[in-house]
């Protein structure tokens, strides 16, 4: 019998193998439109936490995709090697288009899952994901990945999560999948991700972020008002950063 984590990989895996915009040989323009949305937003990111990447020796990117971030990360960090993963082959295979684009070769790049990865223990200093740990559904079993590849002390990074209190997370759960119903979306618990991470080795640490760049005009007024007033954060949904720290 499948079960829900199956059913769940399936989706991912089925999307980046028939989808329109995505699949491999398909015309990518569309797809290139929708990520220059992102990728503002991602290197803002960069900016912010510039000091883990500059640090880092080696760098993994889980539920990358075709590793559009990855290849920026290695434009912006050319003598880092970078390596990008995701569930799907189909994903990973167009890598090469943004290579290409971004006149840059990664490091190397793996079909697999959040929470089994080819790579020896101890491998990086830095692993980050972008937009993509809220589907990775196995968060224990991930946070024992991350634990068992980072070197110590080194950093993992959730970039641009959705998150939420747990007592919200069926309405949140409930709307971000209304909003893309094509995969199975979620929203991260991140008081329930700091307590699991504490129970394997890992701090984590939760970072609001009410960032308006890349919102429609409903999202712009609503993040609008949880940057003024701080106490809503914690209470309603909101994007989050985790940095997810390995003990030495």
């Amino acid at each position: 019998m499948i079960n829900r984590q199956e059913t769940r990989e399936q989706k991912e895996k089925s999307f980046w193998e028939t989808d329109v915009h995505h699949r491999p040989g398909a015309d990518p323009i569309e797809n290139i439109v929708n990520k220059f949305r992102e990728i503002p937003i991602f290197f803002t990111k960069l900016r912010q936490y510039s000091c883990y990447f500059q640090s880092a020796g080696r760098i993994l990117e889980l539920g990358a995709g075709q590793g559009w971030a990855s290849c920026l990360v290695k434009k912006v960090f050319p003598d880092k090697p970078v390596i990008a993963t995701d569930i799907a082959a189909a994903a990973v295979a167009s890598t090469r288009l943004w290579e290409s684009m971004l006149d840059v070769t990664l490091d190397g790049t793996a079909a697999c899952r959040s929470y089994e990865t080819p790579f020896p223990d101890g491998s990086f200093d830095l692993l980050f994901t972008f937009q993509a740990a809220h589907h990775f559904g196995r968060h224990r079993a991930t946070l024992k990945e991350i634990h068992r590849l980072l070197s110590p002390g080194g950093v993992a990074l959730y970039l641009s999560e959705p998150g939420c209190r747990g007592f919200i997370h069926p309405l949140a759960i409930k709307r971000v999948n209304k909003k893309r119903p094509v995969v199975d979306e979620d929203v991260l618990v991140y008081r329930k991700i700091q307590k699991m991470g504490a129970e394997i080795g890992l701090d984590v640490e939760v970072r609001f972020d009410t960032h308006l760049e890349g919102r429609g005009p409903i999202e712009t007024l609503y993040y609008y008002v949880l940057g003024k007033v701080r106490f809503l954060r914690d209470v309603l949904p909101c994007t989050v950063d985790l940095i997810i720290r390995k003990e030495l």
